[in-house]
């Protein structure tokens, strides 16, 4: 890898990649056959270097994320997983979470967009074609909490009695949120950078600034600043073009509860997204209810600085249907396709979706979709996968 996170891939790269607990049993290998097959065809192979987290490792080592699974995400630089186990109220934080912060895969990735074909609930599925840049290592996600009626959670209550005036009820869980003008300034720049370099044409802050005045709309001002400071060439905020960019990228905002009924209504309008941490989580999964559902929606998790990259399946672990050959791959397999874009790969990434698009078009498709498709031949996740791999 040179300076600025440009990768030099070898033909033959060596990939870190956890199966995933629940349906990563299916999912993995099915997404593995196609990835295999797509790259093959371009003349290179991955030596694919299996490495423990969650449930499997916590069996094997009885730690749910071994020092040598980051090492060698470390080392390797690019990695790709299935879900993890992560449990509800109690227990380990999320190791997905941790993942990022050891990492410090500050953008979560998540481009959002319609395959023909695709069951949705909404009329014009094809209008949405969204990329969401999502803050990964700030905001409530930090995991500074305390919990309520515990000494720490009193003492902290006290002090901000006494420092601010701040009345918080008694037995109050409580946390902080924090969003820094770095943390800002760099995500918000990875996602001017990939308008610029993909061709889009605006970049949406998304917020909740009206209330959250300085972190959420601290997020905002950053955003127009940085794009004073380092763009001024290539984009132009809403405010200082009174809405007409011409050539440069437009920036713009909006409020977050807003954008979540705008990109329902009038999809069209957004381009790229740049939200923190828990608005991304959000809208990153009403956006993919328009488009098929999460099951379908791939994910990265990048610095852009060093060249890391982890490629995951957005949804849970399903352990209900482990085992059966049954679930969608999709979400795993496309999070390859990313994979595959990062690795500078794009030949066989494309090749991927078009031969994902003409699978679903020809009506041959996993459960979650054939019950909502007339005229489907489900099939099972294996078989979906050895579909699309024949018509590569």
């Amino acid at each position: 890898m040179s300076a600025e996170g440009v990768l030099h891939v070898p033909d033959n790269p060596i990939i870190p990649f956890i199966e995933g607990d629940g349906t990563g049993v299916d999912i993995w290998p099915a997404a593995k056959l196609v990835l295999d097959a797509a790259a093959t065809k371009y003349g290179k192979t991955i030596a694919w270097k299996e490495v423990l987290a969650g449930q499997k490792a916590f069996d094997e080592t009885g730690d749910w994320l071994p020092e040598q699974t980051v090492i060698d995400f470390r080392e390797h630089l690019i990695g790709i997983k299935g879900p993890l186990t992560t449990p509800i109220g109690g227990g380990f934080r999320s190791l997905n979470v941790a993942l990022r912060q050891i990492l410090d895969l500050y953008v979560c990735l998540r481009p959002v967009r319609w395959f023909q074909g695709v069951p949705s609930p909404v009329k014009r599925p094809e209008d949405v074609d969204m990329v969401i840049f999502r803050e990964n290592t700030e905001d409530v996600y930090a995991g500074l909490e305390l919990e309520a009626g515990t000494p720490d959670a009193e003492k902290l209550r006290a002090f901000v009695k006494e420092a601010f005036g701040w009345d918080v009820r008694e037995m109050s869980g409580l946390g902080l949120k924090p969003i820094s003008e770095f943390g800002s300034k760099r995500l918000i720049r990875a996602a001017i950078n990939y308008a610029m370099s993909h061709g889009r044409e605006s970049v949406t802050l998304v917020h909740k600034g009206n209330i959250q005045k300085f972190t959420e709309g601290a997020f905002m001002k950053w955003g127009y600043e940085l794009v004073r400071e380092e763009f001024s060439d290539v984009a132009v905020g809403w405010n200082d073009c009174d809405g007409k960019p011409g050539s440069k990228i437009l920036v713009k905002d909006v409020i977050a509860d807003i954008a979540l009924q705008q990109v329902l209504t009038r999809p069209k309008e957004f381009d790229v997204i740049a939200t923190m941490n828990l608005n991304g989580d959000y809208i990153s999964d009403a956006l993919a209810a328009q488009v098929g559902g999460i099951g379908i929606a791939p994910g990265a998790n990048i610095n852009y600085v060093t060249g890391h990259g982890i490629f995951e399946a957005t949804h849970g672990t399903a352990p209900k249907y482990a085992g059966l050959d049954k679930v969608n791959p999709g979400s795993v397999l496309l999070s390859g396709v990313l994979m595959f874009e990062h690795l500078g790969w794009q030949d066989a990434a494309d090749d991927i979706v078009t031969a994902l698009e003409a699978t679903i078009a020809e009506k041959i498709v996993t459960y979650d979709f054939a019950r909502l498709m007339d005229g489907a031949t489900e099939v099972k996740c294996s078989e979906f996968a050895a579909a699309i791999v024949e018509r590569l």
